[in-house]
């Protein structure tokens, strides 16, 4: 924005005077002083001749903001106001004192008075700045003007020096290109009414060459410089140079920038009238200066594309010559493109061959004078010569004849083409080359046409007119025109064979669409019973083959899309049904895998005939079947299904002949929002189903928090033990076995113990349960065994017993692995015991007898562990190598208890029952004296339990067992 400093007052209204008018009004010698503050006029005050320099400060504070006395006895009139923008104040001395009313009539009148002048003075000022920016506009007008006329660059600077002329005293004025990179300066203008050096718009100064320079001062500095020159080269510490012209009153330079940087200067200058330029002339050169910057390089951008326009016409018009040549032969070419190209297209659009010939010779016409024109051919035996076309103003028919030396057959033979005239043919009769036939031409032109590098006929052209004459170049544009022509006529020739060819193609099509549409019909035959077949497919891979009904894979996918429904459409929650049929292997063993799958059959019929539309029932395997309840409500209205579902399954049904009472353990899972797979939910179902069966079959359960907490309980319980078995982080803690009558003990069994991270040493009943279901407990088996059997290695007395699982008894080589890891460890089989379970002997007796008997005969003997708990039946006593039998404490317990008799008699039965076979007693779980005692009266042997010792890890049990 132009910042131009604030003009003076207009002289037209006396300012000045203002106070002395005031004064006028009061009693002679009063004193007045005026002061005003305004944005347009500025800061200004009148005061009486005489008044004092106090009177003028209260004028002034009053201004600034100071408050009036109103109480001054009359002799003191003081006032300040706003007038618009502007602030006023007056302060009067009186020689008398005037009435009050006086007083208030006289501000009144001040006021009206200073108001109305300041206001002619602040129009004044209007007027006198828009006079001021009227002429710039017009010089700003004219300055853009210059630079899109025709006048050449000295002519436009010297109409900017008189553009600037009318703004400011501009008599001395020069105009500066600067170039920052290089270091020089070009003078673009120079005009100075004393100074007579002549610039040169052409020549770079270097800077160097203008040590003592205030122009390359300024240029340097950046700035605008203002006042007379000595000054200005003082306060910048530039030498005094007589070579650069004589010292200025006033001088006013103003850098002009373009994209920020310094690229020249203007100046003007005053000789002999000191502060001839204000701070507004500053501006507004500058301001003007940077719109010459703009009209200087548009001028220059004109004169270069002036200049680059004249050296572009001049290549242009080289170009143009050249052009014009091109154009010429291009025009010869497109002749013979366009007459090649319908060469070509005749032998593809021609109806008959004469047509074709007939066609061939317009075109040769427009190429060349071709009035007299023929076409010979060889025959196909080689012997003839045939002419298929003939025009000619003289030999109007031209017959065959036999392959003599004739024009034509020269052609043929030589394989070149001939241009001749009456003296060569002459000269071709005389060595007996040829012999002409026909009228006589005086020119002959005649190309071979050639087929696989061989002619095999001619085309001629001729002239009776000794005016019409034939040249190199018509030989050669006919030579060339014979090649195509050659080509034309093999497709010719090829077109008619396929015409013929494609007659018959179009018989054998036919034939071939009768068949092949025969054919479509089998496929599309064929293709129907593969889509058949697909959707079979499709239908069995999603469906159970025996039940008809969806599978797990279907389920799931409804499953799925429940869940993404429901939560989209903000629906009630559905529920799973998770049904598994009670005691079904029992059906399977006893009437048969038939009946059981007829059984199964109606069961998925009954189900699926209670459920609504919408709902799903699966067979997931086996005797699983799960039912998506799609809009269950609530858990009550999903137990009310399961309800009526249990009471149809109850009704009798008759399979095989025979009349079964099925029942069934359902597990219900309501959706939650945080289920997001069908799997999760299925899952679930499937573990409060399991909690049906564990509470008695024949009834239903909901999966509750409970069952979910449980569930994750058991997860993370598998999860660290899988990591406890690869961390090693299970020992046997051992246990002493007693000899009831002098209290010696005879060995220890191992107990398994796990040293869980968090929860320290856990006995087998907190993790057990997880171990079998996962499989995991053979593995925490093994490792445990090979830390007994060290221990075996270190204490020698005694035999230790181990713990195994009837899991081991599934493995064919469970005794070989054993005796192999005493042997690695270099333990003695025979201080080893294994404990064994009744279930252990019943799943699977003739491998359970025959590891048995591997062991026992290495020296290792079975303990038959919990006995009188489980089936006790004699027979497998007898039939097994059992050592000894393993009293459970649950009996042991009863033994000191009167509330109990019978276990006293079953104890003494069990050790009747072993002292007829001769088979060792252990007594478990003793805890008192009394208990041993009886045991010992009874005949038991030996006996286990806290009464003689604890558990204890290894180190302990060592200690215990040496003392």
């Amino acid at each position: 924005m132009l910042d131009i400093p604030v003009a003076s007052p207009p002289r037209n209204v006396d300012l000045a005077g203002l106070a002395g008018m005031l004064a006028q009004s009061l009693p002679t010698g009063s004193m007045v002083a005026v002061c005003w503050n305004d944005e347009r006029l500025g800061e200004g005050e009148s005061i009486v001749d005489g008044a004092s320099g106090r009177m003028l400060e209260r004028a002034r504070s009053l201004v600034a903001g100071a408050p009036p006395c109103r109480d001054g006895g009359g002799r003191t009139v003081e006032d300040a106001w706003h007038e618009g923008d502007a602030v006023v104040s007056i302060a009067a001395r009186l020689p008398e004192a005037l009435a009050p009313g006086s007083c208030e009539a006289w501000r009144a009148l001040a006021r009206r008075l200073v108001s109305a002048t300041l206001a002619s003075a602040q129009a004044e000022a209007r007027i006198e700045s828009l006079r001021k920016s009227e002429r710039l506009q017009q010089a700003l007008y004219g300055i853009a003007d210059l630079a899109g006329s025709g006048l050449d660059m000295a002519q436009v600077l010297k109409r900017i020096h008189g553009v600037v002329g009318g703004l400011m005293s501009a008599e001395n004025f020069y105009i500066v290109a600067y170039d920052d990179m290089r270091g020089t300066t070009r003078f673009l203008y120079f005009a100075d009414r004393r100074d007579t050096w002549v610039a040169d718009p052409e020549m770079e100064i270097p800077l160097e060459d203008m040590p003592a320079s205030l122009t390359v001062a300024l240029l340097r500095h950046g700035h605008p410089l203002r006042g007379p020159s000595e000054r200005l080269r003082d306060q910048l510490g530039v030498d005094r140079a007589a070579i650069h012209g004589p010292d200025s009153a006033d001088w006013l330079g103003v850098p002009m920038r373009r994209e920020g940087r310094v690229c020249g200067a203007i100046v003007v200058q005053s000789y002999d009238q000191p502060d001839c330029y204000t701070d507004e002339d500053r501006a507004l050169l500058e301001f003007v200066a940077q719109h010459i910057l703009t009209a200087l390089d548009r001028k220059h951008a004109q004169a270069e594309l002036e200049r680059r326009v004249v050296a572009r016409t001049r290549e242009l018009q080289q170009a143009n010559e050249v052009l014009q040549a091109e154009i010429v032969e291009r025009q010869r070419a497109e002749r013979l493109q366009r007459a090649l190209f319908r060469i070509s297209e005749l032998s593809f659009t021609a109806g008959s061959v004469e047509g074709f010939y007939n066609d061939l010779h317009a075109v040769v016409g427009e190429l060349l004078y071709a009035r007299n024109f023929y076409i010979a051919m060889v025959s196909s035996d080689g012997d003839h010569i045939e002419f298929p076309y003939s025009v000619d103003e003289r030999d109007i028919i031209r017959k065959p004849r036999r392959m003599i030396r004739g024009l034509s057959e020269y052609v043929i033979k030589s394989g070149r083409a001939l241009l001749a005239d009456h003296a060569v043919i002459a000269r071709l009769e005389a060595s007996g080359e040829l012999q002409h036939h026909g009228s006589l031409a005086h020119f002959w032109l005649g190309v071979p046409l050639l087929r696989d590098g061989v002619a095999v006929g001619v085309i001629a052209v001729q002239s009776y007119s000794p005016d019409i004459a034939f040249t190199i170049h018509d030989q050669r544009l006919l030579t060339f025109v014979a090649h195509h022509i050659g080509g034309a006529l093999a497709r010719k020739r090829s077109q008619d064979h396929l015409k013929a060819a494609h007659a018959e193609l179009e018989y054998r099509v036919e034939a071939r669409t009768r068949e092949l549409e025969e054919a479509n019909r089998e496929l599309r035959a064929q293709m129907s019973e593969r889509l058949r077949a697909e959707e079979r497919l499709i239908h069995q891979a999603r469906h159970d083959h025996l039940t008809g009904l969806p599978n797990r894979i279907h389920l799931l996918e409804r499953l799925d899309a429940a869940i993404a429904r429901t939560r989209a459409q903000a629906r009630g929650p559905f529920a799973v049904l998770f049904l598994d049929l009670d005691r079904f292997k029992l059906v399977n063993d006893s009437v048969g895998h038939a009946a059981g799958d007829e059984m199964l059959v109606e069961v998925g019929r009954r189900i699926a005939r209670l459920l609504r539309e919408g709902d799903v029932v699966a067979r997931l395997g086996g005797d699983e079947f799960a039912v998506l309840l799609g809009d269950a409500g609530d858990e009550a209205a999903a137990q009310a299904v399961v309800a009526r579902i249990l009471a149809d399954l109850g009704r009798p049904m008759w399979i095989a002949g025979r009349e079964l009472f099925p029942s069934a353990s359902v597990g219900i899972a309501m959706w939650q929002p945080r289920y997001h797979h069908g799997e999760d939910l299925l899952r679930d179902a499937d573990a409060a189903m399991y909690r049906a069966k564990a509470l008695g079959r024949d009834r239903s359960e909901l999966f509750d928090e409970e069952m979910r907490a449980e569930a994750t309980r058991l997860l993370d319980l598998e999860a660290d033990l899988r990591r406890a078995i690869l961390s090693d982080a299970f020992e046997p803690w051992f246990q002493p076995i007693v000899d009831l009558a002098d209290g010696r003990v005879v060995g220890h069994e191992a107990l398994l113990r796990w040293n869980h991270e968090v929860q320290g040493p856990l006995p087998p009943g907190a993790f057990i349960g997880v171990g079998e279901d996962s499989g995991l407990i053979e593995q925490v088996d093994w490792l445990v065994y090979r830390r007994a059997f060290q221990w075996m290695t270190r204490h020698r007395e005694g035999y230790v017993s181990i713990n195994v699982s009837p899991r081991h008894f599934h493995s064919d080589n469970f005794a070989e692995r054993l005796l192999r890891m005493l042997e690695d460890v270099g333990a003695d089989p025979a201080r080893l015991r294994i404990e064994i379970t009744e279930v252990a002997l019943l799943d699977d007796a003739p491998r359970a007898l025959r590891m048995l008997k591997t062991l026992r005969a290495r020296g290792v003997y079975a303990l038959l562990d919990d006995f009188g708990t489980g089936f006790s039946a004699l027979s497998y006593l007898h039939r097994f190598p059992i050592h000894a039998l393993k009293i459970d404490q649950s009996f042991v317990a009863g033994l000191d208890d009167e509330m109990h008799p019978e276990s006293l008699a079953l104890v003494r039965a069990i050790l009747a029952l072993a002292g007829t076979l001769g088979i060792d007693t252990i007594g478990e779980g003793v805890e008192t004296a009394a208990q041993a005692e009886t045991l010992r009266q009874l005949g038991c042997t030996m006996g286990q339990g806290f009464l003689f010792g604890r558990p204890m890890p290894a180190p302990a049990a060592g200690d215990r067992g040496a003392a």
